[in-house]
């Protein structure tokens, strides 16, 4: 039987594969059992990539309003954990691409406008035993 541990972590990583293929609502739905159905010290961390991660979706699904919400919404929250971020090596990166989505859906009125360097895949820190 699979630790808490074990399946946090299966959660995560399943989450991270799907936002790194860039099915979005996919990454949102493993990141969001593992936030609805376990307590862990960085869920509001984990709460951050739902929400961004929901953020690109609404770009794909010509919902601007819903991009440019829930950017506003995971930032501080990804921000919070910039020094003691322990799931992805590359934060500030993923911040950054997602300070920069925000000014563009803020600039933007079709979707079809959206700049998608402004998406980084995330990299997986090493997993601590």
């Amino acid at each position: 039987m699979k630790s808490k541990k074990e399946k946090l972590d299966a959660y995560f990583i399943k989450g991270l594969k799907l936002y790194n293929q860039r099915k979005f609502y996919a990454a949102h739905e493993y990141w969001e059992e593992m936030w609805t159905n376990f307590y862990f010290n960085d869920r509001i961390f984990v709460q951050g990539l739902i929400q961004a991660s929901v953020g690109y979706f609404h770009i794909t699904n010509i919902n601007l309003n819903g991009a440019r919400g829930l950017f506003k919404k995971c930032l501080p929250k990804l921000k919070k954990f910039e020094a003691t971020n322990i799931r992805i090596d590359n934060l500030v990166e993923l911040i950054h691409c997602i300070e920069n989505a925000k000014k563009c859906v803020d600039e933007i009125e079709d979707v079809n406008d959206f700049d998608w360097d402004n998406f980084v895949e995330l990299r997986l820190k090493a997993i601590e035993e």
